[in-house]
């Protein structure tokens, strides 16, 4: 037994036909975030991330992110390209397919030492080395709490690049 369409277009259905699967094209190119506000933190998706002069495939590689879940910054979309900066300073257009919306940090500075609670008289939990990548679980006011390679603690937020002043993570 053959298989029947339950839908046969009428007069004028070629061109209803046609609306519907270029809204279907576009609506997963506006992406989810469209609506989310710039600037935001979001996560690298892939091990290798390139990142274009401008907003399209045809630009050129400026540069090659290559750190899988490093918290990068959204400072311009266009369409559902990305112009994202990272903790360095380097900034770049990716397809917003290759970010997340999880929430990491990056350590700052110097040495840090992992807090078991949000108090600088707090027992130590770990030292972690600047540049070391964190998932980000919560933040208060002055201190946030993370996990790095299974260790959860508290480091200020100042010694953490990934997270805004009096930005609000529960």
């Amino acid at each position: 037994m053959g298989m029947r369409s339950l839908w046969k277009p009428g007069p004028g259905g070629a061109v209803a036909a046609a609306l519907m699967i270029l809204l279907a094209w576009a609506l997963p190119a506006l992406g989810d975030d469209a609506n989310l506000p710039v600037p935001r933190f979001v996560t690298l998706r892939s091990e290798e991330v390139n990142a274009r002069a401008g907003p399209g495939t045809q630009y050129p590689i400026e540069w090659r992110f290559t750190r899988r879940g490093m918290p990068v910054e959204i400072v311009a979309q266009f369409s559902h390209w990305r112009k994202i900066r990272d903790w360095q300073g380097a900034e770049g257009w990716v397809h917003q397919n290759l970010l997340t919306g999880r929430r990491a940090v990056v350590v700052s500075g110097i040495m840090r030492t992992l807090r078991r609670r949000a108090s600088e008289d707090a027992s130590p939990v770990a030292q972690v080395e600047p540049g070391v990548i964190g998932r980000l679980l919560e933040c208060d006011p002055g201190w946030c709490r993370i996990d790095v390679q299974g260790y959860r603690g508290w480091l200020k937020r100042t010694e953490l690049w990934g997270v805004y002043p009096g930005e609000k993570i529960e």
